[in-house]
């Protein structure tokens, strides 16, 4: 089920937006927020938190940064190998953890084979 919500947020970001205008109200956009609440959350709660994002992005709300809370839970297996970093959590009050994406830094080899 993630799967498919995901496949038709990209979908939609990858040919749809040019329709939008980039009229987002917060910051990461919609569509960026509901993948970052499918990465995070079960289907139904990211599915419920995305169509409550939704809802505020009109002229009625302020708008600005709205960053995904997620609740984690604390992971007995503890891995000591390199890891490459997708999100960064940031603890808040009672147990719950606001969601970040790191930033993909390119290689100095890559940058200048780009160009």
């Amino acid at each position: 089920m993630k799967f498919i919500f995901k496949y038709l947020i990209k979908f939609y970001q990858k040919y749809l937006t040019v329709l939008s205008f980039g009229s987002c109200r917060y910051y990461p956009t919609c569509s960026q927020y509901a993948l970052w609440q499918l990465d995070n959350n079960t289907f139904f709660k990211a599915f419920y938190f995305t169509i409550l994002r939704i809802l505020k992005c009109n002229q009625l709300f302020e708008g600005g940064f709205d960053y995904p809370i997620v609740k984690l839970r604390a992971n007995q297996n503890i891995n000591y190998k390199k890891i490459k970093i997708i999100y960064w959590y940031i603890p808040l009050k009672n147990g719950k953890y606001l969601v970040v994406k790191n930033r993909e830094w390119k290689k100095k080899n890559e940058q200048h084979e780009s160009k």
